[in-house]
């Protein structure tokens, strides 16, 4: 593929929103001792978020702080890969992403949406050619796609992963280790985060620093290791350090080994959300998945073949991540930068 070749595809003219009726969601208990679910009024809000390593669509009816899935869909796009030595997207992942949201774009159209959001983190905020590629997808799909900061990716992510809880008085940490970046917010659920640090530890970009050898070398390893320590130890203060008793993961590596650790096969949401990962599982499957060339690591039950390349990344930086704040374990949930954004598009609206 030319270095241009992607922006000779043609543009795509805006599809108007279909008509539709007043749609409704149960409303969220507010502290009610006897169940309370009456309908409130709801707006259909369609999230596309474009990450380093995954392209992701979110279509959902929104209100009164529920979201309500509709459709989710997730692509191995790897827009990050390269990214953190190179500077700049390479065609072959734009190639990848684009294809993911023509697919998005029609489902977008089909659902009626009222309106729909698109964000971009840590690949696209770090390469010189994001802003051309923003262009690209404007032109092409009528997506505005906009490139937000790390703490706002991280407030968002706070949001949606709080969003299924009661709200508190207990502080909580939501980790979410994604390609280019891990966000870990501190927070009340129901409040605004009290800690925010988004940092360099994504997957995709540890595996491009240190995994080089298949399968990955023990010195390469620890290396990676070595260096989320060091990012993580400096990003979080040390009174912070076992101040939390709760932490929340979200996002593909914490998903992933959840299926891993239950051999879900296939996929099953309602079983990873929620699930307890503890520290000492993580460890176990680091050092199974660490062990394994990349074609044997694809045939693991429970993970995504495409996630191969950079599970092994990630469930390190997760281990690190709990080390950092003195976890023993944590709780997976499947609601994370998506359904934050879908909530304050609802609230902005």
């Amino acid at each position: 593929m030319s270095p241009t070749s992607y922006l000779a595809a043609p543009p795509r003219v805006a599809v108007s929103n279909l008509a539709s009726a007043t749609r409704w969601v149960k409303r969220k208990p507010t502290g009610a001792i006897e169940p309370y679910d009456p309908l409130v009024p709801a707006r259909r809000i369609a999230v596309a978020d474009l990450g380093s390593n995954t392209t992701r669509l979110l279509i959902a009816d929104v209100g009164d702080g529920t979201v309500a899935e509709l459709d989710r869909r997730t692509e191995i796009t790897a827009l990050g890969r390269g990214v953190d030595g190179r500077g700049r997207l390479d065609d072959e992942s734009i190639e990848r992403v684009v294809e993911a949201l023509a697919g998005y774009r029609e489902a977008i159209d089909a659902a009626g949406v009222e309106r729909t959001v698109a964000v971009a983190t840590s690949a696209v905020r770090d390469a010189a050619n994001g802003d051309d590629f923003r262009a690209h997808l404007r032109e092409r799909f009528a997506l505005d796609v906009q490139t937000i900061t790390g703490e706002e990716e991280a407030r968002l992510t706070f949001l949606g992963a709080t969003s299924r809880r009661a709200p508190g008085v207990d502080p909580v940490i939501v980790i979410d280790v994604g390609g280019g970046s891990t966000e870990l917010v501190i927070g009340i659920a129901g409040e605004e985060p009290t800690f925010v640090v988004s940092t360099q530890a994504g997957a995709v970009r540890q595996t491009d620093r240190h995994l080089h050898d298949d399968p990955p070398s023990d010195e390469g390893l620890a290396a990676l290791r070595d260096d989320v320590a060091t990012i993580l130890t400096e990003a979080v203060p040390p009174a912070l350090r076992g101040s939390v008793a709760t932490g929340i993961a979200v996002a593909g590596t914490a998903t992933s080994l959840a299926a891993i650790d239950q051999e879900l096969d296939p996929y099953d949401p309602e079983r990873v959300e929620g699930y307890e990962l503890g520290l000492e599982a993580c460890e176990r499957m680091l050092a199974m998945l660490a062990a394994l060339p990349l074609e044997e690591r694809r045939e693991v039950t429970g993970l995504e073949p495409k996630r191969a390349p950079t599970i092994v990344a990630g469930a390190a930086i997760l281990i690190e991540a709990l080390r950092a704040f003195e976890l023993r374990a944590l709780v997976v949930s499947e609601a994370d930068i998506l359904h934050g954004a879908a909530l304050r598009a609802a609230e902005d609206a």
